[in-house]
This record gives C-alpha cells, structure tokens and sequence, in this order.
C-alpha cells in the first residue's frame, strides 16, 4: 500500500512561522525546515522571514544548487491542496530547449531589421557629412 501524501491548506501554514516550527511553501510542497533553520548557509533570519508563506520565488532567485534541491526532500512533509495550488513555470530548474521548430526565414528576418537599419544610417551619415 502507498503512503499517503499528506495535505495542507495555506490557511493552516500560516501560523507555522517561528522558530520552533517554520514551515515552507516551494512549488506547492510543503517543508518543515525548523531542523534546518541553523544549518542554513543563508542563516535563519532568511528562512525566518517567509515561514508560513510561499517561498518559491525567493529559493528560485537565489538559484540553489542540485544538492540544495537534493537536501530538500529530507523536509518535504507534504503537499498543498489542489485549491490551493499555483501554477509553476518550472519543476525545481529552468530548462532550456532548443527543439521549437523554426520557421524557413527565422533566420533571415532576424537579421533583415538591423541590415536596414544599418543602411539607413549609412546613407544618412553620408548625407549629413560628406
């Protein structure tokens, strides 16, 4: 039988916010990182300040490590209700791909706006100054 992922309301984590229990939100997981809260290479006062809340943006600006994302499922104890999800841009990293495909011209018309107005600048230095 599969574990039961537990689910929590933001309503509920709001009051989660002090030291001996903080509590994050990070793309709709829930993390209990008052354990953590002196181990933090950012110190306590950085944890301390979005406890209860949502942390997604903050922990992505910051651009944590492959480990960093690593150590966080040591304090995941749950997941929002869907009600109160959010929409994520990106699981856990940003990735890049290439594979759109591309139009025939893309590369052409990329090109053809800064050609002409090249031209047009030299035409008009030369009008102006020769």
């Amino acid at each position: 039988m599969q574990d039961q992922v537990k689910l929590f309301t933001r309503e509920e984590l709001k009051a989660r916010n002090t030291e001996t229990d903080c509590i994050l939100i990070i793309h709709n997981g829930v993390y209990n990182v008052t354990e953590f809260l002196e181990e933090h290479p950012g110190g306590l006062e950085v944890l301390m300040e979005l406890a209860g809340k949502d942390a997604s943006e903050a922990f992505e600006d910051v651009s944590h490590s492959s480990d960093a994302r690593s150590l966080m499922k040591k304090y995941k104890i749950g997941e929002l209700v869907e009600a109160d999800r959010t929409a994520s841009k990106a699981s856990f990293a940003t990735t890049w791909n290439n594979d759109q495909p591309q139009e025939p011209n893309n590369a052409w018309s990329a090109w053809l706006v800064p050609l002409l107005l090249g031209v047009a600048a030299t035409f008009l230095y030369r009008f102006l100054f020769l």
